[in-house]
């Protein structure tokens, strides 16, 4: 393939605007913030889903409370109603001693059912105190989140205007090549990730690879719009005086 060695060298521009724009691309993909959301938002979600966990189980707990007091409100009505009987003076004697059994059995159930009671609302107070810092934690993992998406935005828009220049820069630099030029720096930039650089020193610039010197000797003795290739990564070798030929 030629190609004018001016043109040629034009190439080495095209490749630092490409360098840049795949530096870009590559510290979108790779910005700490991602992460950083990526994990406040799933310990959020854990947390949210745990203060689920302990709203539930404060519900429950709500339903058993409500459950033991109607209990220990019936075990009192049925004590003021025997009372009641106890005191009116009509009971037979041995109707009131089995008045009195059933008011100490009732006596200690209504102890029983309140010691259960406030032992659920211990066990609620805890609760409670559980859903106040799981509630804390959720909060906490949503403003990281929202301060980690807050600097990747940021960031964003910086690589944003970054790329959009470059590929200003590199729609005004593309018609400068021939069609077969582009193609082949296109091909090689696509499979090797540089399609273009400086042979410095006898090295290329794009894989650092020394030129031995029968390889070295073959790109002197080539005309200057012959287009070479770098024998182990391909790319296009543009020769200038740093070549060192």
């Amino acid at each position: 393939m030629k190609a004018e060695s001016a043109v040629q060298r034009q190439l080495l521009e095209l490749a630092k605007v490409d360098a840049e724009l795949s530096r870009t691309a590559h510290r979108r993909r790779t910005l700490p913030e991602l992460a950083e959301i990526e994990q406040a938002e799933k310990t959020a979600r854990a947390r949210r889903d745990a203060l689920v966990a302990v709203q539930t189980a404060v519900s429950d707990l709500d339903r058993e409370v409500a459950r033991q007091e109607r209990e220990v409100d019936s075990v009192r009505a049925r004590e003021d109603r025997d009372r009641k009987l106890l005191a009116s003076g009509t009971v037979a004697a041995k109707q009131m001693a089995d008045i009195e059994h059933e008011l100490q059995t009732l006596q200690r159930r209504q102890t029983a059912l309140e010691d259960d009671v406030l032992e659920l609302m211990e066990r609620r107070e805890a609760l409670e105190l559980d859903a106040q810092r799981t509630g804390a934690e959720v909060d906490k993992a949503e403003r990281e989140a929202a301060d980690a998406i807050r600097r990747r935005d940021e960031t964003f828009a910086d690589l944003d205007t970054t790329q959009a220049r470059r590929d200003e820069d590199r729609a005004k630099l593309l018609p400068r090549f021939p069609e077969d030029l582009l193609k082949l720096y296109e091909r090689v930039r696509e499979h090797k990730g540089i399609g273009a650089a400086l042979l410095r020193a006898r090295k290329c610039g794009a894989c650092q690879l020394e030129m031995d010197r029968n390889t070295i000797n073959e790109i002197k003795a080539a005309a200057d719009d012959t287009v070479i290739q770098c024998e182990n990564c391909g790319a296009i070798l543009v020769r200038t005086l740093e070549s060192g030929l």
